[in-house]
């Protein structure tokens, strides 16, 4: 028997497979990459916020 040419179909249970891994990656995006991304953003405001602001006039 000949093999068909292109995609092969994809089944239900591939379907549901793939959604379940799709919602997982979802998942991951919430409880990984959004906390990473606010703590980046919260240490680079803080830095900035050292670096720039003025310096105490106590030793004069």
């Amino acid at each position: 028997m000949r093999q068909s040419k292109g995609k092969q179909k994809e089944t239900s249970k591939d379907k549901k497979q793939r959604k379940k891994d799709f919602e997982d990656i979802q998942r991951q995006v919430y409880t990984v990459v959004i906390p990473a991304v606010i703590g980046i953003l919260i240490f680079i405001a803080g830095f900035v916020y050292m670096k720039t602001r003025p310096q105490s006039y106590i030793n004069a």
